[in-house]
């Protein structure tokens, strides 16, 4: 198709070299930050052997940060609070990274990306950076995305990290694996929101903030805080030796925001102290090293031709019963093994 302006040129944009890159993130280039993240989320393997070079120099500059896991309900106004705590942070000379991971709808593939358009005054904060996930099959790919993001927008001097969930279930534990401090949001309802979340989700909750806390609700909101304040008495010891407390909040008036914030900080002085906070962040790598392992087995595994053309029939002779899961495994493993040999 022809221009409609024949005098126009169309020239390719060249691609920032490594270093290129690295220097514009150290030096709080946001534009050199989002394409070096977009490097990250990219399938291609020449962006993901790009993103990696600019995630190892970066390394050195990153950790100094508090990061911290937001969760709730559908409705609870995550995007509001998150919001609210920001503008509250960032009064405060600190700079702010939001980032979601959103395990996509598997039927539409679509994702959430609502969030950076709710939260209009952030956005336009020019001591904040948010970042939406982007669409992907698998919740741990989106994650170890996530993850590696982190270390980016630290390296560009976001002392404080803010990692959301967007999609509710796994994603909870994906969250508390990569951050210091996790935060559950909930509504007013005593225990009726409770019964319907798993304990190991609350389990990992270093605070339980009762979110609308305000008008008419307010009442309801102090008996739930004092509910979820005995549920929490009732858990096992953390490992941490921190005691979880709930709190309530209203991210529309900003009412408890500040005391939230300052529990925070009240966390990060305690587990510094005790030594847990930086014993976390290693078990944390530790635990995203056997995960990215795991993960390139698996995809080594299954696109494999030899295990492509066997699987077929290996998987209709279990599922008629002819033999069994685990010797269907044992058969498909022993071909990928002696392929491998050969090489």
């Amino acid at each position: 198709m022809q221009s409609i302006n024949p005098n126009l040129q169309f020239q390719r944009r060249r691609t920032p070299s490594v270093s290129e890159y690295v220097e514009g993130i150290l030096q709080g280039n946001r534009v050199m930050l989002s394409q070096a993240i977009t490097l990250i989320e990219s399938t291609k393997v020449a962006h993901q052997n790009l993103a990696q070079q600019i995630i190892e120099q970066c390394l050195p500059h990153a950790g100094n940060s508090v990061r911290i896991g937001i969760t709730g309900t559908p409705g609870v106004g995550k995007s509001t609070f998150i919001e609210a705590l920001g503008m509250h942070i960032t009064e405060r000379a600190h700079q702010v990274a939001v980032l979601a991971i959103d395990p996509s709808s598997q039927m539409s593939r679509g994702s959430i990306l609502g969030d950076k358009t709710r939260m209009l005054h952030l956005s336009a904060n020019e001591k904040a950076f948010i970042r939406p996930s982007p669409a992907g099959d698998s919740l741990g790919g989106v994650a170890r995305k996530t993850r590696e993001s982190i270390v980016l927008c630290e390296a560009a001097g976001f002392n404080t990290i803010i990692v959301e969930t967007v999609g509710v279930g796994q994603s909870e534990t994906a969250v508390h694996s990569m951050t210091d401090f996790f935060l559950l949001l909930l509504l007013p309802g005593a225990g009726d929101e409770l019964q319907g979340i798993k304990r190991g989700i609350v389990e990992m909750a270093d605070l339980i903030a009762v979110n609308k806390a305000d008008g008419d609700r307010e009442k309801m909101a102090k008996q739930a805080k004092a509910f979820y304040n005995n549920a929490l008495h009732l858990l096992p010891m953390k490992e941490s030796r921190w005691t979880p407390q709930a709190l309530t909040c209203s991210a529309l008036s900003g009412l408890g925001v500040s005391d939230i914030w300052q529990l925070i900080n009240d966390y990060q002085q305690f587990t510094k102290e005790n030594q847990f906070f930086y014993n976390n962040r290693k078990n944390q790598s530790r635990y995203w090293l056997t995960e990215s392992i795991e993960s390139a087995l698996h995809d080594m595994f299954y696109k494999d031709p030899s295990v492509s053309a066997a699987f077929s029939s290996i998987e209709k002779a279990v599922l008629e019963g002819q033999i069994s899961s685990f010797r269907g495994a044992e058969a498909l493993i022993q071909i990928f093994r002696d392929k491998k040999l050969e090489h």
